[in-house]
């Protein structure tokens, strides 16, 4: 049935009580595929709260590629994980802002009508793990909006108490659903993981893109230096005002790639253009450096590791171009580098990093706003590879202007990409 947009930005019921039902853009198994196809408008009914639970008018949401993955049911159907059993269907979103609408038993920090951003990362408080060692390490832990079933991309949401945080005041509703997985990603692998301090120098590969925007001015925020890998000169210029002392475009140490299956001839002559590329960067740095930000993968980890100082250390968070990494090991244990893995953030993260984005310190990049109608076109945008950084998408706020409560510098609008 045909779902009416044209009341979206209204609601009947006041804080506190819930509509009976709302839109939303909902996938279901019988249509995996293209994201242009598997995503549909649905009206669907309004989930109540549970304890420690929340009901999050969305105001704003944001486009990640884990809902890419979503539709097309790769690399795994998430429809057996969290509770998509339950209830047969998957709404995707895993960044919101929005509105606290109904808070369910036991919530005593939030209350109907507080404006927060929503981290995306759910574990059981049952688990031991929540409350000694990391979320995280917590054997129910999921992302909220890929592998449970209530995400952003509907008028209501449903989520943990635990996953919200201070909606920035400075910030308009789409600014601030824009940064929270990407944002809250590299602050933990460059904080807690990889440690990095005042004159730490730092190698991001794909500083321009998502991730990269975010881990550059981390860096300048705690008083490191970093080198950007981009792919052209005006996304250097762009990772230079975010912070980075310079950058290397990727196009002029092509053959520095790998591709998997490399003869012995070719392996040397890639090893060569490595080991070239690690000499622009120690000269860009002044020495070799202490953390290599990755997330690349199969094309750029032998360069990691070889780029890297002796005792410093590869932290990755993905694979884009691949995730079975061949590299030579040798110049990982005879020069004692480490390889870290990261994943997400733990709430107490997420909110220190979100402290930034408060202040003003660090700010979001945001490429382009959609209407709550293009939901499906911003993810096929993404699928193809046509789109140009960060993607913001709008629900309950009418303008993407709107939301904004403060004065303060905002988001920075630039199209961006590896």
């Amino acid at each position: 049935m045909a779902v009416d947009l044209s009341q979206l930005a209204q609601v009947d019921t006041e804080p506190g009580e819930l509509p009976g039902t709302m839109a939303a853009w909902v996938i279901r198994p019988e249509r995996f595929g293209e994201p242009r196809d598997a995503f549909e408008l649905e009206e669907v009914d309004v989930p109540e709260p549970a304890a420690f639970e929340v009901i999050v008018r969305v105001m704003a949401a944001g486009v990640n590629y884990n809902n890419v993955w979503a539709a097309l049911a790769e690399p795994v159907s998430i429809m057996k994980y969290g509770d998509h059993p339950e209830f047969g269907h998957h709404i995707g979103g895993s960044d919101a802002a929005g509105i606290v609408w109904k808070v369910g038993p036991g919530v005593t920090r939030w209350s109907p009508g507080d404006e927060v951003v929503i981290h995306c990362n759910q574990a059981s408080y049952e688990d031991v793990e929540v409350h000694g060692l990391d979320p995280m390490a917590a054997p129910s832990q999921k992302i909220w909006g890929y592998e449970t079933t209530w995400g952003s991309f509907a008028q209501f949401t449903k989520v943990q108490a635990q996953q919200l945080l201070p909606k920035p005041a400075a910030l308009s509703w789409a600014e601030a659903a824009s940064y929270g997985l990407v944002y809250f990603t590299a602050w933990r692998m460059l904080i807690t993981r990889a440690q990095i301090k005042a004159g730490s120098r730092v190698l991001i590969w794909g500083a321009a893109g998502g991730l990269g925007v975010f881990a550059t001015q981390i860096c300048r925020a705690a008083g490191a230096e970093s080198v950007g890998v981009v792919s052209s000169a005006e996304k250097g210029a762009l990772v230079e005002q975010l912070g980075a002392k310079g950058f290397i475009n990727r196009n002029d140490f092509a053959g520095m790639m790998r591709k998997g299956g490399e003869s012995p001839a070719e392996e040397k002559a890639r090893f060569k253009v490595s080991r070239a590329f690690g000499q622009a960067v120690k000269e860009l740095l002044g020495d070799a450096p202490d953390v290599v930000f990755e997330h690349v993968g199969m094309q750029t980890f032998p360069t990691s590791v070889l780029t890297v100082k002796p005792f410093g250390k590869v932290v990755i968070c993905a694979g884009t171009t691949g995730y079975n990494l061949d590299f030579d090991v040798r110049y990982l244990w005879m020069k004692q580098k480490e390889i870290l893995g990261s994943h997400f953030a733990n709430a107490y993260e997420c909110t220190k990093a979100n402290e930034l984005i408060e202040s003003g310190q660090i700010r979001p990049v945001l490429w382009r706003t959609f209407g709550f109608d293009q939901v499906a076109e911003a993810h096929q945008l993404m699928r193809d590879n046509k789109h140009s950084g960060k993607i913001a998408i709008l629900v309950g706020a009418a303008e993407e202007g709107q939301g904004r409560t403060a004065e303060g510098p905002g988001a920075i609008n630039a199209e961006v990409g590896a």
